[in-house]
């Protein structure tokens, strides 16, 4: 038995190894495109999930990178023809693709989620409950993190939720984005055991108004 569960544990060891290696090649390649230099934990995985709305039951994972957080979502219980994993990059995205056959695994830009969703017939019965990111979104402008959160909100319901994660102190996404598009943040977690640690923050639409979005063209 001990030398069964061995040959499973070294089996396990060098698939998160090829993993990592794949990712930070990819990340070598294009550090600003792809948002970390290691894949995302376990633990950081269940800090997001443990943030979607009670019944969640479909769901976008933008930036799928090599599968962790989607293989999670998954485990989760939201079953494969309910989520959908936008990814820009090439490699990633054939990876993925691979990996997850019976998920819609789409390759394009955030700033185009609403759209690219509504083109594969994800948004056909209605609303997305979360959007899951793993975009490394500090680094981007304004301009470019307002995009893209105005699109992701254009795919969710009115109790939808945008679940980020950071390794900087504070809230990723610029203070002027937030009050532009009517959204406030939730600090929900640390996940100390990632590397680096990181922070989830989970993101919805402000009470005061009415978040506008906008029709999209297929």
């Amino acid at each position: 038995m001990n030398e069964v569960r061995d040959r499973l544990l070294a089996r396990a060891r060098a698939l998160a190894d090829e993993k990592n290696v794949k990712f930070f090649r990819e990340w070598l390649k294009d550090p600003l495109g792809v948002a970390a230099v290691s894949p995302s934990s376990k633990d950081l995985a269940d800090k997001m999930l443990a943030q979607m709305p009670e019944g969640a039951a479909r769901v976008i994972e933008l930036g799928g990178g090599t599968g962790v957080l989607t293989q999670a979502i998954l485990d989760h219980g939201i079953s494969s023809e309910h989520l959908l994993v936008l990814e820009l990059n090439q490699t990633l995205h054939q990876h993925l693709s691979l990996r997850f056959p019976d998920v819609r695994v789409l390759l394009g830009d955030a700033r185009e989620v609403d759209v690219l969703a509504a083109r594969a017939g994800f948004t056909d019965d209605g609303p997305v409950d979360a959007v899951i990111s793993g975009l490394g979104i500090l680094s981007m402008s304004r301009a470019l993190q307002r995009s893209i959160l105005h699109s992701a909100f254009n795919t969710l319901g009115p109790e939808g939720r945008f679940i980020q994660f950071t390794y900087g102190p504070m809230l990723p996404i610029a203070r002027e984005v937030m009050s532009d598009l009517n959204l406030i943040s939730h600090r929900a977690g640390f996940a100390l055991r990632n590397l680096p640690p990181a922070t989830v923050y989970s993101i919805t639409r402000g009470r005061s108004k009415r978040f506008h979005a906008t029709r999209v063209t297929r």
